[in-house]
């Protein structure tokens, strides 16, 4: 009977360290797919440069509702950009494009996007589309530090930037409305974009 027990031993403390290295290997999977990029690169320098063209065009129209319908399109515009960079990248990186980081990505980026949307419509029906920059910045920043609570770190760091520049643009002249889109949508994006295409691949 000492002699079985013995003779097992060995076998008990390999199945043991196989189940060690399962877990292992289990845990480093979650890790990485937790930090997928859910926002490429170089799609973030494509959408800021977009947006850097619309301010240029947009800067001595303020206020007006052909000021907002073209940012408007600007805004399609780069969410068009922004789901075709995320499928190439998925893609790219043997993905599905409705991976697990891509729903939660989604889930915690859509809300914040979604009370822009209602709230552009309130602003400027109530004659308040100064405050519609900031509001802007704030709830795309909001957006971006939710989603990216999912994705690597400089994600939701990109995010907590635009939400100091939208709470700057709400306290700032109504003036400087295009210049803080541009900084934000525009300038944020680019270095964003670049950091991460560097860093984290296109």
């Amino acid at each position: 009977m000492s002699r079985l027990s013995v003779d097992t031993r060995p076998a008990l403390h390999a199945q043991h360290d196989h189940a060690l290295d399962n877990l292992r290997f289990i845990r480093e999977t979650m890790e990485r797919a937790g930090q997928f990029t859910a926002v490429p690169g170089w799609g973030l320098v494509a959408m800021g440069l977009t947006a850097l063209a619309t301010a240029a065009v947009t800067s001595h129209e303020r206020e007006s509702a052909w000021w907002l319908m073209t940012w408007l399109l600007e805004a399609a515009l780069a969410l068009l950009i922004g789901a075709l960079a995320i499928a190439h990248k998925t893609r790219a990186n043997g993905q599905p494009f409705r991976s697990g980081p891509n729903r939660r990505f989604a889930f915690g980026f859509t809300p914040p996007m979604v009370a822009g949307a209602v709230l552009t419509v309130a602003l400027f029906r109530a004659g308040a589309a100064q405050l519609l920059p900031g509001a802007w910045l704030l709830l795309f920043g909001a957006a971006v530090t939710s989603g990216g609570a999912f994705s690597v770190r400089i994600v939701p760091v990109m995010g907590f930037s635009f939400l100091a520049l939208g709470a700057a643009a709400l306290v700032a002249p109504a003036a400087w409305g295009d210049g803080f889109m541009a900084a934000g949508f525009g300038g944020l994006l680019v270095i964003f974009g670049l950091l991460i295409a560097r860093r984290y691949g296109g």
